[in-house]
């Protein structure tokens, strides 16, 4: 494929500014049009950033002959569905995170993409990003020597439209999202960490609603063991009060600390027994434009893309194994 030209299913907040524009900043990489189920939505977001079609429907995108690969930007719910109609047409997938609500819709999707031998990649875009290639470089250096233990913290208060119980955001309802915010948020955590030290393979943990908003869970704590032998435990909370809110990841070597902030556009710091030195790293104007890259070298027989639905599935894999009691008790007939 020298020309990748791609068909948006979903032209919503996340691409506004995160993902969409890259994709046609990219050399050999061009949007021929985009999807919406409100059709003048479709038409504004083509309007707004120069893409020549629209349409509210998925099949006019997915069967547009001069479509060659497809970018789902949807809620979870939907993503099964619409990767297993593009594989059927024989395109390629591109979709956003997490990859489906559950390890099960992970595994048809993989499955359906195997079966028309086209590629799918997953919108874990930290595998790519800047601050986090350094702190990847910095672990495979051994700037803190050995990786002994990780220790994540992610406390946030609820936001306003939590409170609306009759309008709550998608990524709260477990139907369409598959969980909560930790699903959505606490996700790229647990894929960069694949990503740094391997699969997990052993992954134990509990979830409660403490905060009473919402129907999903807003408090998690769990324990890792990644493949590498490095252990972690996390802890979330999307219910605290706006004093109590931390973005912390903590690594800790035989002769040091890195510490870093997962959404915050915070230095890195190293501590060793030689003081704390701290890296500035920018991130890219469009967040996802370094993973992009990576998809559209792969597609153009150039690369690699290091975020795939095999890696991307582990992720789901492991909230499974971290929600399964919580599921059970709440969402299970």
């Amino acid at each position: 494929m020298k020309e990748i030209k791609w068909g948006f299913i979903g032209c919503g907040d996340v691409t506004e500014v995160k993902s969409g524009p890259a994709f046609s900043r990219i050399p050999g990489s061009s949007v021929e049009i985009v999807m919406r189920r409100n059709g003048e939505k479709a038409r504004d977001y083509a309007a707004r950033h120069n893409i020549p079609n629209w349409t509210a429907n998925a099949d006019e995108v997915i069967h547009n002959p001069d479509v060659n690969a497809i970018y789902i930007a949807t809620p979870p719910s939907s993503h099964a569905e619409y990767t297993i109609r593009a594989a059927a047409a024989g395109k390629p997938v591109y979709v956003e995170k997490p990859m489906a609500r559950n390890y099960a819709e992970c595994q048809e999707m993989i499955s359906a993409c195997k079966k028309a031998n086209v590629p799918l990649f997953v919108a874990y875009y930290r595998r790519r990003l800047e601050p986090f290639v350094k702190v990847r470089e910095l672990v495979q250096q051994e700037a803190i020597g050995k990786i002994l233990f990780v220790n994540i913290r992610l406390f946030m208060s609820p936001r306003p439209v939590d409170f609306d119980s009759e309008h709550l955001p998608w990524r709260v309802l477990p139907d369409i999202a598959g969980g909560g915010y930790f699903i959505d948020m606490g996700s790229h955590q647990l894929d960069y960490l694949d990503y740094l030290f391997g699969p997990v393979i052993s992954a134990k943990g509990v979830a409660e609603n403490r905060g009473g908003l919402y129907p999903a869970e807003d408090t998690v704590s769990a324990s890792l063991l990644f493949e590498s032998g490095v252990v972690a435990n996390g802890a979330w909370c999307f219910a605290v009060p706006e004093q109590s809110e931390v973005d912390s990841i903590e690594i800790i070597g035989s002769h040091g600390k890195i510490e870093f902030s997962t959404f915050e556009k915070s230095p890195i710091n190293v501590t060793t027994s030689e003081g704390t030195e701290r890296y500035t790293v920018e991130w890219s104007q469009h967040v996802q434009q370094p993973l992009i890259e990576t998809v559209v070298a792969e597609l153009q027989g150039k690369g690699n893309c290091p975020s795939t639905g095999e890696s991307a599935s582990r992720t789901n894999r492991v909230i499974d194994d971290i929600f399964r009691d919580f599921r059970a008790q709440n969402f299970n007939d």
